[in-house]
């Protein structure tokens, strides 16, 4: 199989490691990707060299994981992650294992992999290492777990979760041991990080088929120990796709809104996606009552288009097109309040009076007049416009 150009960078640093005395091969979600034929950026390489043996061949190297094997190889213009086979010993927290053991063979470092379609490897040549059936599992869209599920699942709970968002991602299905396994310790997820759960479902909410994967939770019984509703809000999802996780939190959350807080509070969600939820909320309340001319502009574009798309999902009768907001919003006297050709230093030179609450009234008045074309957006004619009929009319 012939291997991507993109690969170039990790096949020089494979070829080094060979030079020099070891093996080295492309493994994990990069193979899985490469047979599924999507493009992805993130190519890790493990080989059967010790951390200290891989400094050695590299010229400019950075420790970001050495405990565990990892070292990361800057050589080759594009950084690389370069992992030491391994096996691990018992976990005793369902998270991290006790100890990391480092091996010289390959098929040992696949085995303690989590699903077949991720313990794939493959040679600089293009030859497709796969000792557990990954590529069968891959042309018949199968979740499985490597091995036994329980033992997979008890060493780390989070692959649980994972398993539901490749479910959902590439559209596959759950194998049925590998499903019995998490419905058998699907409590383990409470060991897990919030934020490690908030990861899971980012990307879950990118994927080809949401809807399947929100199914899974329930079916999964994960849902229970999950702040969301997901079985109760099952239905909503049926049409929802995004390519932006915040799109995906956002719904979560107009789908829960007597939970919003305890939403923040549990997946730990930065004050960016914070502020996005909020304003689609708000959008989104607004757009069921009539959008007004300040609603698009103080709306971003996917903020709007975001809300709208929300209204379809919900099944919300909406008398325009999808593609009418852009052409709105594109078509404003203005675009931002910076380029409103007056200021609040304006108001105070043609009125002296002190600077307070009053000047944010007269902007916003101002804008409003200039979006509705009341008043043309130049300097003079909002001061005549402010002084003779703002003024007045207060």
């Amino acid at each position: 199989m012939k291997i991507s150009e993109d690969w170039d960078f990790a096949i020089r640093v494979i070829e080094k490691i060979e030079n020099a005395g070891f093996e080295a091969v492309i493994v994990g979600g990069a193979v899985r990707d490469h047979l599924l034929g999507i493009k992805g950026n993130d190519v890790d390489v493990a080989t059967n060299a010790l951390p200290s043996e891989v400094k050695r061949i590299f010229s400019t190297t950075v420790d970001i994981g050495i405990e565990h094997g990892t070292v990361l190889v800057l050589d080759e213009g594009q950084p690389v992650e370069v992992t030491t086979y391994r096996t691990e010993s018992d976990y005793s927290d369902y998270r991290r294992p006790e100890q990391v053991i480092f091996v010289r063979t390959l098929d040992k470092d696949l085995q303690r992999r989590d699903f077949t379609i991720n313990a794939m490897a493959m040679t600089k040549d293009g030859q497709i290492i796969d000792l557990f059936g990954g590529q069968q599992d891959i042309e018949n869209g199968v979740i499985r777990s490597v091995g036994d599920a329980t033992v997979r699942f008890r060493e780390d709970a989070l692959r649980m979760l994972r398993a539901i968002r490749f479910s959902a991602q590439l559209d596959f299905t759950i194998e049925e041991k590998t499903l019995k396994a998490i419905q058998q310790d699907c409590d383990l997820i409470e060991f897990i990080a919030h934020e490690r759960i908030a990861m899971e479902l980012s990307k879950l909410w990118k994927g080809k088929n949401v809807y399947g994967g929100i199914q899974a939770l329930g079916e999964s019984h994960l849902d229970k120990y999950l702040i969301g509703n997901y079985k109760a809000n099952e239905q909503h999802w049926e049409k929802f796709h995004t390519t932006k996780s915040e799109v995906g939190w956002a719904y979560l959350c107009l789908l829960n809104r007597e939970e919003i807080q305890d939403i923040f509070d549990f997946y730990r969600l930065s004050n960016k996606d914070k502020t996005f939820i909020r304003n689609v909320m708000n959008a989104y309340n607004s757009l069921l009552k009539e959008w007004s001319i300040m609603d698009y502009f103080t709306n971003d574009l996917t903020v709007l288009e975001t809300a709208y798309d929300f209204a379809v999902w919900q099944r919300q009768n909406i008398p325009f097109e999808k593609t009418e907001i852009k052409r709105v919003k594109e078509n404003l006297n203005i675009q931002s309040v910076d380029e409103l050709a007056i200021n609040g230093n304006h108001l105070i030179e043609w009125t002296s009076k002190k600077r307070g609450p009053w000047i944010k009234v007269g902007l916003d008045a101002a804008i409003i007049a200039v979006l509705n074309g009341y008043v043309k957006n130049d300097e003079q004619t909002l001061k005549e416009w402010y002084l003779n009929e703002f003024t007045n009319e207060g």
